[in-house]
């Protein structure tokens, strides 16, 4: 049974081209980097976790929340063929069972902040705006897009972003 299932829902990202050499020591054992025509990514995503169940159970008032994470991406080869995932670096999140559960028993890297969400949808575009405080400092992530669906273009930066399926983790 799966820690955690849920819907990922109103999602904003943005990626980041960084240096490979500030997120080597967080590669896990047995995964490189995965780089897209030479470049090194991060990506900020923040989203909606809707209908979320923990070990198959809906927690009340930790059903519907926001999440925001940091990432990179890594690969893993099994039996000649690579796995391509991500590593999370941090993951916000308002519900402080979210949080003990994750680190403590799957030694994720979650915090629990105070968060809120905006949405805004007309018939020509969508915004979405993810904020969070920690300490005393307000952050932020906010985009406005058409609303149009377009297909993701094969061997595209959008492609590689949203083709990592599996999640790693370096444990100590």
């Amino acid at each position: 049974m799966s820690f955690l299932k849920a819907e990922w829902r109103k999602l904003a990202i943005a990626n980041y081209v960084v240096d490979a050499s500030v997120l080597q020591k967080l590669v896990p054992y047995k995964t490189e980097l995965d780089l897209w025509q030479g470049k090194c990514y991060v990506s900020l995503v923040g989203f909606m976790f809707l209908n979320t169940k923990i070990f198959g159970i809906k927690i009340p008032f930790h059903v519907n929340f926001e999440e925001v994470n940091l990432r990179f991406y890594v690969r893993f080869k099994e039996n000649n063929e690579w796995k391509r995932g991500v590593v999370f670096i941090k993951e916000l999140v308002p519900k402080m069972a979210i949080t003990f559960v994750a680190n403590t028993f799957f030694k994720e890297h979650y915090q629990t902040v105070p968060m809120n969400h905006f949405w805004k949808e007309s018939e020509e575009r969508f915004e979405i705006q993810y904020s969070w405080k920690i300490k005393n400092s307000e952050h932020s992530i906010h985009l406005v897009s058409k609303k149009e669906s377009k297909e993701i273009p094969a061997e595209s930066e959008a492609e590689f972003i949203t083709e990592h399926y599996w999640g790693y983790t370096k444990i100590k």
